[in-house]
């Protein structure tokens, strides 16, 4: 499992030029699922995204993790993080 994680005031997934996906402050992911991944793998990560302490405190100290600012995700599937680039 791979995660590629950015973090955001405002994102927001558009298909067809209708959003199917939208967020405010919070983080937004794009997770690669590989066969053999398993259910312990994704909540260890879950676990540890949640507690990610990168968001601005009210002294400007990135102190803050998801739930203090109740962040939101916005989870993106691509498969591409698995590519093979090397041919």
């Amino acid at each position: 499992m791979r995660m590629v994680i950015q973090r955001v005031d405002r994102a927001q997934v558009e298909v067809e030029g209708k959003i199917v996906g939208e967020i405010q402050k919070g983080f937004l992911v794009l997770l690669g699922i590989k066969q053999g991944d398993t259910k312990e793998q994704a909540d260890y990560l879950v676990k540890k995204l949640c507690q990610l302490r990168v968001f601005t405190d009210e002294n400007g100290k990135m102190n803050l993790d998801l739930k203090a600012v109740k962040g939101k995700l916005l989870i993106i599937s691509q498969f591409t993080l698995y590519a093979d680039c090397s041919h």
